[in-house]
């Protein structure tokens, strides 16, 4: 699936929707490849830079592109993301990477109200983040 695929499923639109292919999916877990980090449009790059402590909207956008697949054909609802724990990097920038990234998201918890995920981001088969996320969804009115 190609990156109009996924911001079709997502709020983050243009240069925002980071992730630009979805290698494989299913119900507990999603994995993506991307370029975007090399790019000099990147919204989050900083002097020409991009930080590692980036990765973490990589990988609430992995959260977020899962949710969207597993609430098809519903329009799954909004989340903010509330909290990051047990992040560790390898790395201060990552825009000097020449490999594309590659995240693995796991789902640990899902219910009406909240989700919980693990992610891991690799660069040539190399661990460069790994932690745990979870956001809060908006509820229907």
């Amino acid at each position: 699936m190609s990156r109009e695929t996924i911001a079709a499923l997502i709020p983050h639109q243009g240069d925002m929707c980071l992730w630009e292919h979805i290698v494989e999916w299913d119900d507990a877990r999603i994995v993506l490849e991307t370029h975007s980090h090399r790019s000099l449009d990147n919204p989050l790059r900083a002097n020409g830079k991009l930080r590692a402590v980036h990765l973490c909207e990589y990988g609430a956008q992995a959260m977020a592109v899962h949710g969207a697949l597993k609430a098809a054909p519903e329009r799954a609802p909004p989340g903010m993301l509330v909290s990051l724990r047990s992040v560790t990097f390898t790395r201060d920038y990552i825009d000097d990477l020449t490999d594309a990234l590659r995240v693995e998201a796991v789902c640990l918890q899902a219910g009406d109200s909240s989700q919980q995920y693990s992610f891991k981001i690799t660069h040539a088969g190399e661990t460069i983040t790994e932690g745990r996320a979870a956001a809060l969804l908006e509820l229907p009115e």
